[in-house]
């Protein structure tokens, strides 16, 4: 088993892309990679406990561990419900 691990951490909001190599130690986890970015420093208005995050767009916990080459995801809340952002495109393509 390798002694380190290289992952990136992504983060997006509307403004901008976050995608931070890292070289951590294997069997390092998803919060100690987030942690290890700086990301939380750059971006405070996440909040681990309500975002949440995943490796290549599959929802995991923060203690999943990671291997090399994975890309943890920190994922923003929706501001709007799926279903009720495809019914107001729907009204204002009829016009009401």
């Amino acid at each position: 088993m390798a002694e380190t691990i290289h992952v990136e951490v992504a983060y997006a909001t509307p403004e901008r892309a976050y995608c931070i190599p890292l070289q951590l130690p294997a069997g390092s986890n998803l919060k100690q990679a987030i942690e290890a970015s700086g990301l939380l420093a750059q971006c405070p208005q996440i909040d681990l406990d309500v975002n949440r995050v995943g490796v290549f767009g599959q929802v995991c916990s923060l203690e999943t561990p990671l291997g090399d080459g994975d890309r943890v995801e920190v994922y923003r809340p929706l501001e709007i419900d799926p279903k009720e952002a495809r019914r107001r495109r729907a009204a204002a393509r009829r016009g009401d």
